[in-house]
This record gives C-alpha cells, sequence and structure tokens, in this order.
C-alpha cells in the first residue's frame, strides 16, 4: 500500500510519537510510507527521517489560514495518489480533499475518550459536532480504546466502519535499567531506602495534579520514607500555581517539578510507582511505558487504563485523594516483580501488534473485506 499519513506537527507527544512507531513499522514491512505536517519542524521528524520516510511540510501559517492551507493539502494528496490518507488529529480536514481523490481510501483517528467542553472554545466544541455530523465519510475510523470508540459512536460516528486498534509501546526501548535507575535517584537526591512516586504528563488541569498534590501530602504523614516527583511541563502560568499548591500542602521538601525529559525509560527505572490520575484519557501511553519498564501503576479508571493495568496495579476513582493515597500505599506494599509487571505489555500492547493490526485492517479496507472489532470482557482488579 502507499499510505500518506497527516498530523499537526511531529512535536513530542504521545500521538505522535505513535504515528513515528505505526510509519516506521509499516515502512519496514514494505509499504510506501510518507508524512505530511500541518507545521513542519518537530523533533520526532528526524526518526522518520532515519528510516526514510517522507515529511511533507504543509506550512500552514495559523489557526485562520484556512483556504491556502486546504489548497496545499488537496495538491500534496493528488501529487502523491496514496492508496489510504490516515489522519491523525483534525479528522475534519480530510472532507474536503475526498471529492478531488476518489481513488484515496479516508482514515480517521480517534484518540480520546472524554471530552471536558468547558476546557475548550466555541470552535473546538463546533468542530466535534460537526465530525460527528461527517464521520460516515470516512472510510474507516480507527480508536485507540474501546472507551474512546464506544463515546464517539455514542456522539454519532458509525460503529461498523469503527475498529480499535490500542496503542503500541516499544518494549525494546522501554525496559529497565537498573544503572540508570541509580543515576537518576542520585541525580534527585533520592536515596536508596526511600520510595519514589511519579507522575508524568503534560501540565494540565485534565491530567489533574491538584489530586496527585493532595493524595502526596495525606500519604507523606503516614509514609515518611516516600518521595514525589512531576515529569513534564505546561504553561508557565499554570506551573507556578501548582509549584505554589506544593508548598501550601507542605510537600516543598518531598517534591520534585523534573520538567521536560527526553530519556523516559530512564525516567520510569528510578520510579517505584507510576500514578496517572487523568481524568479522560484514551490509551494511556504513559501508563504502558512504565509498565514495560517494570514499574507498577496507580490510575484512575477511565479509558482503558483497567485494559492495560489489569491486576498490576490499582484503579481508582478519578477526582479522589483519598482513594488515589489508599491506592498508592497498597501497590507499594504488594512489591509486585517488574517481570511480572512487564509481561502483559510485551503480549498485548507492542509495536508489532500495533502495526500487524494497522497493516490487517488497511489491507482489508483497500481490498474491500471487513475486520471484525470486538469488544474486550472487563477483568477484575484490585482497587
Amino acid at each position: 500500500m502507499k499510505i500518506l499519513f497527516l498530523i499537526r506537527s511531529l512535536e513530542s507527544g504521545g500521538a505522535e510519537r505513535q504515528l513515528v512507531v505505526l510509519a516506521r513499522g509499516l515502512r519496514q514491512r514494505g509499504h510506501d510510507v510518507a508524512v505530511a505536517v500541518f507545521y513542519p519542524g518537530g523533533p520526532l521528524e528526524d526518526e522518520l527521517k532515519e528510516d526514510d520516510v517522507p515529511i511533507h511540510s504543509l506550512e500552514k501559517r495559523g489557526r485562520w489560514d484556512v483556504l491556502g492551507f486546504l489548497t496545499r493539502l488537496i495538491q500534496t494528496v493528488r501529487r502523491e495518489r496514496p492508496d489510504v490518507l490516515h489522519s491523525y488529529i483534525s479528522n475534519l480536514v480530510t472532507v474536503p480533499v475526498q471529492p478531488f481523490c476518489p481513488g484515496t481510501r479516508i482514515v480517521w483517528g480517534v484518540r480520546s475518550s472524554h471530552l471536558d467542553f468547558d476546557r475548550y472554545d466555541w470552535l473546538f466544541r463546533f468542530s466535534h459536532k460537526l465530525s460527528c455530523r461527517l464521520a460516515r465519510s470516512a472510510d474507516l475510523i480507527i480508536a485507540n480504546s474501546h472507551a474512546g470508540r464506544r463515546g464517539h459512536v455514542a456522539d454519532g460516528y458509525p460503529a461498523q466502519k469503527t475498529a480499535v486498534i490500542p496503542n503500541g509501546i516499544d518494549t525494546a526501548r522501554f525496559r529497565r535499567n537498573p544503572a540508570a535507575r541509580e543515576r537518576i535517584r542520585r541525580e534527585w537526591g533520592i536515596s536508596r531506602d526511600e520510595e519514589l512516586i511519579g507522575l508524568v504528563g503534560r501540565l494540565d488541569p485534565m491530567k489533574d495534579h491538584e489530586t496527585f498534590l493532595r493524595a502526596a501530602a495525606q500519604l507523606s504523614h503516614v509514609r515518611p520514607a516516600v518521595r514525589f516527583v512531576c515529569v513534564g511541563d505546561g504553561p508557565s502560568a499554570y506551573r507556578a500555581a501548582l509549584q505554589g499548591r506544593t508548598g501550601a500542602l507542605g510537600l516543598s521538601d518531598r517534591l520534585l517539578w523534573a520538567g521536560m525529559r527526553s530519556d523516559m525509560a530512564n525516567v520510569y527505572s528510578a520510579l517505584d510507582l507510576l500514578v496517572n490520575c487523568s481524568y479522560g484519557e484514551g490509551f494511556s501511553n504513559v501508563i504502558g511505558e512504565a509498565m514495560a519498564c517494570g514499574v507498577p501503576c496507580v490510575a484512575t479508571d477511565v479509558g482503558d487504563s483497567r485494559l492495560i493495568v489489569g491486576s498490576m496495579g490499582a484503579l481508582v476513582p478519578p477526582k479522589d485523594p483519598m482513594a488515589l493515597m489508599k491506592g498508592m500505599q497498597q501497590v507499594l506494599d504488594r512489591r509486585l516483580p517488574p517481570a511480572e509487571i512487564r509481561r502483559p505489555v510485551v503480549e498485548r500492547f507492542s509495536v508489532e501488534t500495533l502495526v500487524r493490526a494497522t497493516e490487517q485492517h488497511l489491507l482489508a479496507l483497500c481490498h474491500g473485506t471487513a475486520i471484525e472489532s470486538v469488544e474486550p470482557r472487563q477483568r477484575t482488579l484490585a482497587s
């Protein structure tokens, strides 16, 4: 197949990294793969260039550069003549392309399971409503979580066209590194007899750092040898507000704000427990990556976190600091073996699984056959 992926940029985000590993995997399996970006220059472009995946810049000049951008997009698709145009974000831009490229199959991507519309402006809300009305124009829709599929089908997406392919975790890259564990912990001033709990994610209200901070303050009263770290960055005003809350809760000497890190496999290896207390997830890459490094997780029971964590951690309700604190304490006490924590990610959520499943669905689309998407059975978890 000839496949053209479409994405806003290749910055260091979860969706962007998933596109990179998928594009490289399909390229290695012999398909003709290229990527078109709204905005060029993202740091992940170099990884695609290593595998000779072409990158086409659409040179979008801003939010309101619509007509010129769409013209350049249509010209790119007509020039490339792909069998499949697979959008990862901004699915609506494929709609005006279809009349000009009738031989190209259109694939939409769904990468969220819960949208808190109070956090977004009128244009985002309007775009979502329009997407729900126009979703039937896509030939195939791929959701990265069963929760995302259910939510979007309830909003009007066509169930018969919407399949589920979970994210793929690069288990060769994300694996436990004892030497890096010692080095990172020395860098952060964490002694060997201290337990380190981390929250990894951008500084965004949806990630709910507030609940993490309140749970950390409660846990620090009953577990003296525990330390905390937040890895990620965000708007300066929001970062300052969160750091102010750290002091108000008495955590200044117990919690480190580590900012952005590129060596995430090493960061995960340094942790004794990862917390994901977001109230809006589809498939959490952070949970899968941490587990691949042998780190147990406590996560809010949203999106597909229940399917990823399985019995290798605990699930808690969103926005509940006391439940989160108890979950952290319980999992730390269990001392799960790192190899056992890693195994389900290797078996169920590898990059190879992502690439093969995507290849099968796209080939079936091009050949006019169908693949049934099966809803998973729910597992009973510790909580």
